[in-house]
């Protein structure tokens, strides 16, 4: 929605629902009511003191905070039907949930703002893929990409032996006159031919037979049917995307540090994630376990975050922790999204929005975690690898050219960014800039 008058309508309508959700709730609710939405905001509030409790203790306290989590929604759903206003309560959130949607879609950045620039480029003569027969559950194999691949000219190399320096077999290839690169495979090997790609400038091709596939996901790629991607060879255009860098090593989607690296660094976590993932979260959040760290970004130091997330450009920031899609990847900035809940307190302030103590975001270039201890586990594209201190990660702008097909899915649109007070402008008709989502780079915490 890139009409100015298509999203001032749809502004007016936002405000307009919730003015009617808000009449709807006083005109039928009568005097219980009042006391349904105070015991809805209290029991909400307990709910999520009680989830932070059953992560932070162990025993039969962890069960008895599940046992409210679980409680809370039967309660509330008990008092609404005994007043008989469970129907109202309906009601009333459809028309919020409506009232949601249309300000998002009043307050959604133009196209321009998130759509990746590509041009043409001519087909490709001497292509050459990396691809791993393993990953993604077979998708090599069950989608005949080998084969497919070579019908198109490319040469394949596939990684069927464990420890294969798939860099090195990029970078053999290029000596033999391959002029693009390309990956079937995780995002940790899509990584790292495409370090080789952008050394030596020549065009990469992601093709989706990961497991995950984040990175293909926010190229706008078709996750279902990786042999699409290969499309890129014979009608393909070519954006040119950031990568980043963490003490030399490139990564494509992110890397994490804190609480989700030293849970999948426990030998267990592979036989039992969810075990593992209970056992070990109250030393972490405690501060009895794991280096203490501190982030360094364009002056802000953030001490002892329980989870760091800095991630090639930022994600969007629609949500809490920010962990949803990219919608450009050219941007030339890091996004870090720090986390620390101490307190059964701020989990609900968070949770609320009533404060952002616990949760920092800051889009930059560079940011150093430094740490006491030598070296510190750090997941980079879902792969967790010891890291020596200081870890300085860098975005490198405009670095890979990556290829992609004509004819792709693409991205979902980013979502606009709630906020009322540019919402009423746009809708009484002031200050048309104010449409637009707000600028990425703001401390929230």
């Amino acid at each position: 929605m890139d009409s100015v008058k298509a999203r001032r309508w749809s502004a007016r309508a936002s405000l307009a629902l919730v003015a009617v959700s808000a009449v709807l709730l006083l005109a039928l609710a009568g005097e219980g009511g009042l006391w349904l939405l105070v015991l809805t905001a209290a029991g909400l509030s307990v709910a999520v003191a009680a989830a932070y409790w059953f992560l932070v203790v162990r025993g039969l306290l962890r069960w008895l905070a599940l046992g409210i989590v679980l409680a809370v929604p039967v309660v509330l759903v008990v008092a609404f039907v005994a007043e008989g206003l469970l129907w109202v309560a309906l009601v009333g959130l459809a028309l919020w949930g409506a009232a949601v949607g249309a300000a998002r879609l009043a307050l959604a950045p133009r196209r321009e703002e998130w759509e990746l620039p590509v041009v043409d480029v001519p087909r490709p003569a001497h292509p050459f893929f990396v691809m791993n027969p393993r990953s993604g559950g077979g998708k090599v194999t069950r989608f005949g990409l080998v084969r497919k691949a070579e019908a198109m000219g490319a040469e394949v190399a596939l990684i069927d032996q464990p420890g294969t320096d798939v860099q090195q077999l990029a970078r053999d290839a290029l000596g033999r006159g391959a002029d693009l690169l390309g990956v079937a495979g995780g995002d940790g090997t899509q990584a790292l031919v495409a370090q080789v790609a952008a050394e030596h400038d020549v065009p990469f091709v992601v093709v989706s037979a990961g497991t995950r596939n984040h990175f293909a996901l926010d190229l706008g790629l078709d996750r279902e049917d990786p042999s699409r991607c290969l499309e890129a060879l014979t009608d393909g255009v070519e954006a040119r995307i950031d990568l980043g860098d963490i003490n030399g090593r490139t990564f494509v989607n992110n890397a994490s540090f804190g609480a989700y690296a030293e849970i999948v660094e426990d030998p267990a976590y592979r036989d039992d994630k969810t075990r593992t993932t209970l056992d070990t979260l109250p030393d972490l959040l405690r501060g009895r376990r794991g280096a203490h760290l501190v982030a360094e970004m364009d002056g802000v130091v953030v001490e002892g975050p329980h989870a760091l997330l800095v991630s090639n450009n930022p994600y969007e920031n629609g949500d809490l922790a920010g962990a949803g899609r990219r919608a450009r990847l050219d941007r030339g900035l890091l996004g870090v999204v720090a986390v620390r809940v101490s307190s059964a307190r701020q989990a609900v302030g968070l949770m609320n929005r009533a404060h952002t103590r616990g949760l920092v975001r800051v889009d930059t270039p560079t940011v150093t975690v430094r740490a006491a201890e030598e070296q510190i586990p750090v997941g980079i594209d879902g792969e967790t690898v010891q890291v020596p201190t200081p870890v300085r990660c860098t975005v490198r702008p405009g670095v890979l050219r990556v290829r992609l097909p004509r004819t792709r899915p693409g991205i979902r649109p980013p979502r606009g960014q709630l906020d009322w007070a540019t919402l009423w402008r746009l809708a009484i008709g002031r200050d048309p800039a104010g449409q637009t989502v707000r600028p990425q780079g703001a401390l929230a915490g």
